[in-house]
């Protein structure tokens, strides 16, 4: 491999950190417009699902509809999406937009005592090291009473910390029971389709269901920006995974939590305490040591990819 292309997968990766980092601050916008969660949560699922299965069609790949397909969708529907966005979607409607991008770096740090319980990946002295500093990182965003904008807000810290867990129990899942043969576009494209079926009846009987029909507002916008930067973004990361390898494409991680506060300061104009800076310095810590090992779980997971999310 060259240099140039060496350089060209880099501003890929930097890329994909941009967008994931993206979604967050877009959701923030979307929620304070006051679309409520499951609304968003159907239309991230039904516009994901439109571009995914066109790209699906463009590479003549079929949809398996076999009992055991419908089951891994419904699955990877509820515990990927429908439950970690719902409750990131509550908690960046309470908690400043950069706060929830370094919570959603917690992932990893969950995922690896979820992997140990199972019997999926051995204990190591650094990545548990890694487990402490992300858990340091969320004591000091919770406990020093001016860290955040308002106390009060601590109360949602918890609703935050759903959606890394369930992606955790998710990544955990497809390394220890595979997605039935089937690759990562497939997989996450019958997922978003059975997840929008789920959603629709949630979003219509809360009375949070969104108009789809213009005029459209900013917030508005940035629903279809949420699941079209999600689509893109994953698909991206798909083809990177293929052609760069996992351990580098996982580095994304570092990545979509720096760009999410970034994206946050830039265009909602949020401002942070010296504790949310050094728990981003912690949580940063904690993913570089948590990573595992080049076959461990999350080299595997990383097939079907998010945070984006969250996700």
């Amino acid at each position: 491999m060259s240099g140039a292309e060496r350089w060209g997968l880099v501003l890929v990766l930097v890329a994909l950190g941009a967008g994931w980092g993206l979604t967050t601050p877009l959701a923030k916008i979307a929620v304070t417009g006051g679309h409520g969660h499951f609304g968003l949560v159907f239309w991230q699922l039904a516009i994901g699902a439109v571009a995914l299965g066109a790209l699906n069609a463009a590479r003549g790949r079929g949809l398996p509809r076999g009992a055991r397909h419908l089951r891994l969708y419904a699955i990877i529907a509820v515990i990927g999406t429908v439950l970690p966005n719902s409750a990131s979607y509550l908690a960046v409607g309470h908690l400043p937009s950069g706060v929830l991008s370094i919570l959603i770096s917690l992932v990893p740090m969950f995922a690896f005592p979820i992997a140990l319980a199972l019997g999926i990946d051995r204990f190591s002295g650094w990545r548990f090291a890694g487990l402490l500093a992300g858990l340091a990182g969320v004591v000091l965003i919770v406990a020093p009473r001016s860290s955040l904008p308002d106390p009060a807000m601590i109360l949602w810290v918890p609703v935050a910390l759903i959606a890394p867990l369930f992606y955790a129990i998710e990544g955990n899942f497809v390394a220890k029971h595979g997605t039935e043969g089937l690759d990562a576009i497939q997989t996450l494209f019958g997922a978003s389709l059975v997840g929008a079926v789920l959603a629709a009846p949630l979003a219509l009987g809360s009375g949070q269901w969104i108009d789809p029909r213009p005029p459209w507002a900013l917030h508005d916008l940035a629903v279809v920006g949420v699941a079209l930067v999600h689509a893109g973004v994953y698909v991206s990361y798909v083809w990177l995974v293929g052609r760069a390898g996992s351990v580098f494409a996982a580095q994304v991680a570092y990545l979509v939590t720096l760009w999410g506060v970034l994206w946050a300061k830039l265009l909602l104009g949020e401002v942070y305490s010296g504790w949310i800076w050094a728990a981003l310095a912690l949580m940063l810590a904690g993913l570089f040591l948590v990573q595992p090992r080049p076959k461990g779980m999350l080299a595997r997971r990383v097939a079907l990819a998010d945070t984006a999310r969250r996700r």
